[in-house]
């Protein structure tokens, strides 16, 4: 049955991935112990090339999706970063993380993984050189600055040691719960397209077509990833099997910069929050590099002398006759993983339908927020209502798409503050 064939496929190709996933995910926990949003907004205030330079290289290795960014670029523009700096963490931040780099290299090899993180250090420095040169006033001037320092209200209540417990604490859910939480859809869609072509295009279909390696090609896969919502970890099941269909690795490179850097959603965000200007400057820049990056990929396979295809089918087959120690460490390393994606799902999807609402905070004013997507999101909106005067206390669901708020407050104040960084209160 054909359903059988794509779902083995898609396990195959999990099964793969899982190590390095697992590995990831703990990168992931600890860069995000080490690295915080507001040591960030600190290194990208001077309006400065080499601000641009270090928001740039500060983004790569940063565990975002393309909808997670937002949230954490409004945070760094409210805080001062150049509008320079802002572009550059906006367009390198989504196409790699430390996650989606370990993961490239196990299943595409070192050149992609080399190459991905490379090309989006470049590509965000030169989207914010672009934003400084053709722009005199450098700072984002319809962001108000947030007035909730958290960081310090809990250095004051919290004794040393408590912090640290506290952070590792944290640390280990953003990792294992709050990211998992933002990826899991798209990792197991993505797996699971990937299972479909798979199994629906032979092998070396693309090989003789017209869209195999030139600008048609790059064309079609970036209408089909600008508007496509897929994370860079999730955009590497895609590429591997339209590589081994015959698709060229700069054509397949388009996807996977296109496809994590930009979806409808951010995009409307980036208008909303950043400005007609940045967004168009923000997807000009996208797409042409990642036509002139293609070609040049293409052109680097061919001065190695490396056949793409059997290049990526060797890789396959290596994943396939592995020992029996890489095969055990595959299986239990995919039941950890598909165990906590099936609990993020539930988390996320279902708990709100069979098991208990977020109970709202007693005697408090509830307001519908629409657009978030993410637990970045939730922590955005939660931060921008916290700024308002008046607010003492605040709630945020994403299960309930709702905020519950206590305090003497305007509502006009909490929706100018919502709308500011991207959402809207219904």
């Amino acid at each position: 049955m054909f359903i059988i064939d794509i779902l083995k496929e898609s396990v195959s190709l999990f099964l793969e991935m899982a190590p390095y996933l697992m590995l990831g995910l703990v990168f992931v926990a600890l860069f995000n112990f080490f690295f915080t949003k507001e040591i960030i907004a600190r290194y990208m205030g001077k309006d400065n090339y080499w601000s641009i330079v270090k928001a740039s290289l500060l983004g790569v290795p940063l565990p975002l999706c393309s909808c997670g960014v937002i949230p954490s670029t409004v945070y760094i523009a409210k805080n001062g970063a150049s509008k320079g700096a802002t572009i550059s963490f906006l367009i390198s931040t989504p196409q790699t993380g430390i996650d989606s780099i370990i993961a490239t290299y196990g299943m595409m090899g070192w050149i992609f993984a080399i190459y991905r993180p490379i090309v989006a250090l470049i590509m965000g420095v030169l989207g914010g050189s672009v934003i400084k040169f053709v722009n005199s006033k450098d700072k984002i001037d319809n962001l108000k600055p947030i007035l909730v320092d958290e960081l310090k209200l809990k250095k004051e209540t919290e004794t040393a040691g408590n912090k640290i417990i506290q952070k590792i604490k944290n640390t280990l859910q953003y990792a294992f719960i709050e990211f998992l939480d933002d990826i899991a859809i798209q990792f197991i869609v993505g797996v699971l397209i990937a299972g479909l072509i798979a199994f629906l295009i032979p092998d070396n279909f693309f090989s003789s077509s017209g869209i195999s390696d030139g600008i048609l090609g790059m064309l079609l896969m970036m209408a089909i990833g600008i508007p496509m919502y897929v994370c860079a970890t999730a955009s590497i099941p895609i590429a591997v099997t339209l590589m081994m269909k015959g698709l060229s690795p700069g054509v397949a490179f388009v996807f996977l910069v296109t496809g994590p850097a930009t979806n409808a959603a951010s995009i409307s965000i980036i208008i909303n929050t950043l400005g007609k200007k940045i967004a168009v400057t923000y997807l000009t820049v996208i797409a042409l590099s990642s036509i002139a990056f293609g070609y040049f990929l293409n052109f680097l396979f061919e001065v190695l002398k490396i056949e793409p295809t059997a290049y990526i089918n060797a890789m396959h087959m290596n994943h396939h006759h592995g020992d029996t120690d890489d095969y055990w460490l595959k299986l239990t390393t995919g039941i950890i993983l598909l165990g906590l994606l099936l609990i993020a799902l539930y988390r996320k999807y279902l708990m709100n339908k069979i098991g208990k609402k977020t109970m709202p905070l007693p005697e408090s004013t509830k307001l519908q927020i629409e657009g978030m997507t993410c637990n970045h999101c939730v922590m955005n909106v939660k931060k921008a209502i916290s700024s308002v005067p008046g607010v003492t206390e605040v709630d945020v669901s994403l299960r309930d798409n709702a905020a519950f708020l206590k305090g003497d407050f305007k509502i006009e104040d909490i929706k100018s503050a919502v709308e500011e960084v991207g959402y809207k209160v219904a």
